[in-house]
Parts: structure tokens; C-alpha cells; sequence
């Protein structure tokens, strides 16, 4: 493979310390390397009066699946207007919130995103999740299977059989050729098969005879005698509702007195996602507030757990979510169409447009609570940026986000220019905060930090000799005055885009499709012969297809990066 020798540009590189310095990145053989190892026949991209980083890492997103695929067929209006035309490098590509396989790929890419995780796959379509991936150019990819509405979840934990509990998420995970342990409303799913909900943590699943706070619990247990690379990543219970953040704060409170067991530099055993939807106050929509303070206060004290934002970015999107119940719940909010849809033995999962307006007050505090919790993160790396793409607005909107966060002045501008902008601040914090995050923290939030929740930390989201040669120059000097608007135009469409060495765009254009891999986790436990005579029962009788049927075989995953634990004693 060929030589690079990025030059001059000023780096932000949180695994090593780096915070702007002016220095070279050398690339050889698709890896970073040391200067010193490549030849004067080395290309050079000069990177003078730039900004340089490790491509971004995405750490929760709906971005292949059925319910995605489902949302580009039932919401045809959201592809008017949006198509760019094929180039000698691109498919045409087009969608809004939900864009096509293709326009995912090259839109994270030309924002400077390398790798990102689909956040809900559900079993039974993994082969269509899979199909997805593989049809989405560029990007890095794994997809998380569902666990926490698990039939055969369910039964092992409501008997406290961890073993079995392990051995069934190993054999899932091959069987899905998935990345890590799921958690959507836990419980509150099934119960969704007869019409009700859990909306706390100790709300009875019906039949099953067990609650989400012994799911959760036995779930991370699960998880760290696996050792498996990322922790239980969850969608708590009641989100969406008024009043919710004390339902969060019982849900981390589980994580309390567990450590994490991992061979991949993870320190969490917990990661919490689109926390924006979980932190609200009041008791009805029309005292609504944020609690994102009384959120964060109690995330910033315990070093075993992560979080993602799940920024409102004030669009028109596409609701979608394995949270079946809060999807009818939305649609009788709105009245906007609805489709929602059962999955066996495993999930539920249902699709509603929605428009965050600025004009409606809800909204608007909504728009402020995602971006309070990044703000008053007092640990970057543990806080990561996202929109719960689509539903609380498209992924392309990350560049705004930034802007926000880094520049008082737009949030102030865009806080006056909202409807009820004095009742939003009255029931927010966000008037009053006056912290600007820095390039370096933009980089703990989107590179270094989701790369070591996930486990992957020496390959991905940083600069380090031996780590993925995935570069990003952003057209921004950071010593030279500038204004809001110069950092979204930059993050929007990256100078530089180099993928495992491969360069893939170029000037916010793409030059190559490079050459993707599918991540999955692949755990070996001792030999279970009670988990196997279950799965064979309950697809005998139960599952609508047979299990050789059912299995990702390896052509839907061609070019595979397999993470290996062994949790064999």
C-alpha cells in the first residue's frame, strides 16, 4: 500500500495528550507509524493552518435493519429534494432522516465518521441488517442485537441462571454475527405484546414473572463475565415521559457495586443511551422541564458508566425504536402515521414522523436538555455526541451540534430566536451556561471516547503509531478568529478523509469507497447442552422459521473483523 505523510497540521489527539499541537501523521500499510518509517517516496498532504483528527467513531445510530428499510418505504416525502447525483466514485444516493445505504456511508464519511454502530438489530432480520451494512459504502460497521425483551433472556434471569444467560448471549451473538448486549425498554416490550408497559424499574413483565431491574442487573453481570468488549448499552425504561429522570437515575443506580471485567481498556459496565430523552421533568407536558442537571451530577460521580446525548437537532425526522409502546404513544401525541411491529420471541419496534419545531415549547427544551448534558459533562471521554439518528434528528446534523457546543454565541442566537424562548429558558439551564467545548473535547466526545467504550481503543479513534490509519483534516485553523458558522461548514464537509489508509474524500468530495469491515463478537463459552436443547425447543415451536434459517451465514458478512473472548473456565 502506499506512503502518506500528513504534515503540519495542528492534531487533537486525546489517546496520546496531544491538544493542537503542530505535527506530522505518518501512514504506511494502512496503519500509523512513526515518521521515521517511511520512505521519501511518502505522498504528502499538507495540512498547514488545519485542523487534524482520528476519524470519528458513531456509537449509536439506526442505520441498517428493517425498521430503517421500512421508514425509506413509508415515508417517501422524506427523499424529495435530497439526491445527489452519481460521480465516478458514488452511487446516487438520497433521503433526509433516512437516508439510502449509500448516502450513509458517504455522508458520515464526508463529515469525517469512519466507523459507527447500528444501535438495534433484531434477531430474526440480522440477515437483513447484515445485507444493509454490506450495501453501505465506506464505514466501519457492527450492529448491536436486542436482549432486554428476550423470551430466553427473560426465563434464565428470572431463575438467576447466569451461565445459561452467557452461554445463550454467545450463541446469539455468532448466530447475528452482532457486537454487544442491547437493552430497549426493558421488559416493557414484551409487556407491549398485551398491550401494557413497564415504566419503572420494578414494574412486573407480564408471565414472565420478573422486572427491568433484575433484567438490567442480570444482563451486566452477563456482560462482565463474558468480558465482553463493550458494556450493556440501554435504553431505559419510560422514555419520552415528563418526569422520567427519576426512572433514569433508578436505572444507573443498577450499575453501583459491578466492575468491569474486560481485556479491551473498557472501564464501564454501563452505557446509557440518548440520555436527552430520559431527563425530563414535571409531571405533564405543560410543566415540563429539563433535569439533565440532576442526571449529569449523578453520571459525573460514577466512573462506571457512559452516555450519549441524543441531541434534538430541530428538524423534520423519523422516529424509529425497538420501544414499541412509546411509539404508539407518540403517534397518539401528534396523529401522524404509525406502523408498529412485533418480533417473535425477541423485540417489538415501531416507526413515527415528527417535527421538532422551534415554534413549539416542548421542543425547545428538548433542543436545550441534549445539549446541557454534554456541557455539563465534567469527563468528555465518558459523554458522546449523538442525535439517536433519526429520531432526534439526522446524524448529518453532528457538524450544528458542534457548533452549539463550542460557541456560545449560536446557542444564544438560536435561543432568541425560538418562540417561547423565555419560558424555554425559565424550565433549562441552558442561558446560563457559558462553557465553550474545545477542538480537544469535540475529539474525546466523538473519537477517543466511543472508541473505548466500545473496546476498541487501540485501533480506532486516535493517532498513535500502530493504530487504523483513519485521518481526518478539517478545513479550520484553530489560532485564527472565527465564527460560528466556520465550525459547522468545516465538520460539514472534511478537507481530508483517509479510511485504513485509503484515501476516500477529498475537499468534501468522495474519491473511493474504500474497503469496509463488518465488526462482530465472537465469545466462546464452555459447552451448554441445556441452552442448546432450549433454542432447538423454542424454534420447534415457536419461531416462524427454522433455525437453520435463522443464522448469518458468512456470505452475508464478507469482509468480516471478528473480535475474539474466550470466557472459557
Amino acid at each position: 500500500m502506499a506512503e502518506y505523510i500528513i504534515k503540519n497540521g495542528f492534531v487533537f489527539d486525546p489517546t496520546q495528550g496531544i491538544k493542537g499541537d503542530k505535527a506530522d501523521i505518518a501512514v504506511k500499510d494502512g496503519k500509523i507509524v512513526k515518521s521515521t518509517e517511511v520512505s521519501s517516496k511518502a505522498k504528502t498532504i499538507d495540512a498547514s493552518g488545519k485542523t487534524v483528527m482520528a476519524g470519528a467513531v458513531e456509537i449509536h445510530a439506526h442505520i441498517a435493519g428493517p425498521k430503517v428499510n421500512e421508514g425509506r418505504n413509508y415515508r417517501p416525502e422524506d427523499k424529495l429534494f435530497t439526491y445527489r447525483p452519481k460521480s465516478a466514485s458514488s452511487r446516487m444516493a438520497g433521503g433526509f432522516s433516512i437516508p439510502t445505504t449509500f448516502k450513509t456511508g458517504y455522508e458520515y464519511a464526508r463529515m469525517g465518521y469512519t466507523t459507527a454502530m447500528e444501535a438495534a438489530m433484531p434477531p430474526l432480520y440480522a440477515r437483513h441488517v447484515h445485507e444493509e451494512i454490506k450495501d453501505t459504502p465506506i464505514i466501519d460497521e457492527g450492529a448491536y442485537p436486542v436482549f432486554g425483551n428476550n423470551w430466553f433472556v427473560l426465563e434464565y434471569l428470572k431463575n438467576k441462571e447466569i451461565e445459561n444467560t452467557c452461554a445463550y448471549i454467545s450463541w446469539l451473538l455468532e448466530a447475528t454475527k452482532g457486537y454487544a448486549v442491547k437493552v430497549v425498554n426493558p421488559g416493557g416490550t414484551e409487556a407491549w405484546g398485551w398491550g401494557l408497559n413497564c415504566l419503572t424499574i420494578d414494574d412486573p413483565v407480564p408471565y414472565f414473572d420478573i422486572t427491568p431491574r433484575e433484567i438490567v442487573t442480570g444482563l451486566i453481570e452477563a456482560n462482565e463475565a463474558l468480558g465482553l468488549p463493550h458494556s450493556v448499552h440501554i435504553h431505559q425504561n419510560s422514555l419520552g415521559n415528563p418526569g422520567n429522570y427519576t426512572v433514569t437515575l433508578d436505572t444507573l443506580k443498577l450499575a453501583e457495586g459491578f466492575k468491569a471485567k474486560n481485556k479491551f481498556g473498557r472501564e464501564q459496565v454501563l452505557h446509557s443511551t440518548h440520555l436527552q430523552f430520559h431527563s425530563y421533568g414535571g409531571d405533564s407536558w405543560a410543566n415540563f422541564e429539563s433535569k439533565s442537571k440532576e442526571v449529569m451530577d449523578y453520571v459525573n460521580k460514577q466512573k462506571n458508566i457512559t452516555v450519549d446525548t441524543g441531541c434534538v437537532t430541530l428538524d423534520e425526522t423519523t422516529t424509529m425504536t425497538a420501544d414499541g409502546p412509546f411509539e404508539h404513544h407518540l403517534t397518539e401525541l401528534n396523529h401522524l402515521k404509525w406502523a408498529n411491529v412485533d418480533v417473535e420471541l425477541e423485540t417489538a419496534a415501531g416507526i413515527v414522523p415528527y417535527i421538532y419545531s422551534p415554534d413549539i415549547k416542548v421542543c425547545e427544551i428538548q433542543w436545550a436538555i441534549g445539549l446541557e448534558l454534554a456541557l455539563m459533562a465534567k469527563d468528555p471521554m465518558r459523554c458522546f455526541i449523538t442525535t439517536d439518528h433519526p429520531n432526534a434528528g439526522p446524524f448529518t446534523r453532528y457538524p450544528r451540534i458542534i457548533k452549539w457546543l463550542m460557541s456560545a454565541e449560536a446557542r444564544k442566537k438560536q435561543i432568541e430566536s425560538f418562540k417561547h424562548s423565555a419560558k424555554m429558558v425559565e424550565a433549562t439551564h441552558i442561558a446560563g451556561i457559558d462553557r465553550e467545548l474545545s477542538l480537544y473535547e469535540i475529539a474525546q466526545m466523538t473519537r477517543a471516547g466511543p472508541a473505548k467504550a466500545l473496546g476498541l481503543s487501540r485501533q480506532y479513534g486516535g493517532l498513535a503509531p500502530g493504530m487504523d490509519a483513519d485521518i481526518v483534516v478539517y478545513d479550520f485553523n484553530p489560532e485564527k478568529p472565527h465564527k460560528p458558522e466556520d465550525i459547522e461548514k468545516a465538520f460539514s464537509a472534511a478537507a481530508y478523509v483517509m479510511k485504513t489508509g485509503v484515501p476516500v474524500v477529498i475537499n468534501g468530495e468522495i474519491v473511493s469507497n474504500g474497503n469496509k469491515r463488518t465488526l462482530w463478537v465472537k465469545a466462546k463459552v464452555n459447552e451448554n447442552p441445556q441452552v442448546m436443547r432450549d433454542i432447538r425447543d423454542k424454534f420447534l415451536r415457536y419461531y416462524s422459521v427454522t433455525q437453520a434459517n435463522y443464522d448469518v451465514s458468512s456470505h452475508f458478512v464478507p469482509n468480516p473483523h471478528v473480535i475474539e473472548v474466550d470466557a472459557t473456565h
